[in-house]
């Protein structure tokens, strides 16, 4: 690429860097040229902005480039503007505490949902892969369904579309016709599955919540590995989820 003083190209790129940087963690500035492909004066101007507005910093043994703890100070900001996660938390401790399962809270983003709330269960836990801040497709997740049914099919369609469809585990579903037929049976029972469709070993029961623009935009989920979470399980599941789906939505109006 040649260089410019184009402010919305500077700004792409600036972007860009902070993003391999997360991606990756600590980088050369060799390693940062050839990413992001650009030259390594260009590069090197970058990171010097960087690193004096404190978002990057450089190990002086290893000359590494790496993001700082700034970062995590605007996400933890921006979650805190979020009243979703106050009005919700309490009820999904409950759910956490009485399913003896984890419970998350999500919020779409674009083509994605993100995890914006997470409630590890006190006992018989097991780690998973989700964590605040981390996205999910829509098209292979519990949540991502159960706010996918509340849309129009041409809605869904479009973003089935946008989407990058992988085969993430043998049990993704990855035809947009068998895709909408999990959908249909969402729209029917009122809740999503997880058939180990993201993560091998673990199933989850999801429900959508409408936020305050009256919109399901939100939705949560009680994951569990496959062998607590039997179908009879998530009929128990169900009754639980349904009720803590009511009890947050009655707080928002």
């Amino acid at each position: 690429m040649t260089d410019t003083k184009n402010p919305i190209q500077v700004s792409e790129r600036i972007f860009h860097t902070i993003e391999c940087l997360a991606q990756n963690g600590a980088m050369g500035l060799q390693e940062l040229s050839t990413a992001l492909d650009l030259n390594k004066s260009t590069v090197h101007r970058i990171l010097n902005s960087l690193i004096c507005m404190d978002y990057v910093r450089q190990d002086p043994e290893t000359a590494k480039y790496s993001l700082s703890f700034k970062i995590c100070g605007l996400s933890n900001q921006i979650l805190s503007q979020n009243s979703m996660i106050d009005i919700a938390r309490p009820f999904i401790k409950e759910l956490s505490a009485n399913s003896g399962e984890t419970v998350h809270l999500v919020q779409l983003d674009g083509i994605n949902a993100t995890y914006i709330d997470k409630v590890e269960a006190s006992q018989n836990s097991v780690r998973m892969i989700s964590m605040v801040g981390k996205s999910i497709p829509l098209y292979c997740s519990g949540v991502g369904k159960a706010i996918l049914a509340d849309m129009p099919d041409a809605k869904i369609e479009s973003i089935w579309k946008q989407s990058f469809i992988q085969q993430l585990t043998e049990h993704t579903v990855t035809r947009f016709v068998d895709f909408m037929n999990l959908i249909e049976e969402t729209r029917r029972s009122g809740y999503a599955l997880d058939n180990e469709e993201n993560e091998i070993g673990v199933r989850c029961i999801a429900v959508s919540l409408k936020g305050y623009n009256g919109k399901s935009t939100y939705a949560i989920s009680i994951s569990a590995p496959k062998d607590r979470m039997s179908d009879a399980r998530i009929l128990q599941l169900r009754e639980m989820i349904l009720k803590t789906k009511h009890q947050i939505e009655s707080n928002i109006y």
